[in-house]
């Protein structure tokens, strides 16, 4: 699987605080290696991004991504509320 990071991804990621970097470091690790892992809570988001799957970062920080023929874009990073609302 190859997983690239959108321009919007990249640009929030280097906002976050170092800490939740690291943890988004450590699931994207994970999900390279076990995309379903109970962990990540790996879901459709189709209503609010579509064509697009969210997983857990932290509590409340989740990575919404695009996966299409083994290709995997990281589209955006932030809060549950930054995301949905």
């Amino acid at each position: 699987m190859k997983i690239f990071f959108a321009k919007k991804f990249r640009k929030n990621y280097n906002r976050l605080d170092i800490r939740i970097r690291e943890q988004c470091d450590e699931r994207l690790r994970l999900f390279a290696s076990e995309p379903f892992h109970p962990l990540l809570n790996n879901h459709s988001v189709e209503k609010r991004f579509p064509d697009c799957r969210s997983i857990n970062v932290t509590g409340d920080y989740r990575a919404i991504f695009k996966q299409q023929n083994g290709v995997v874009v990281f589209v955006n990073i932030g809060t549950h509320s930054e995301l949905y609302s």
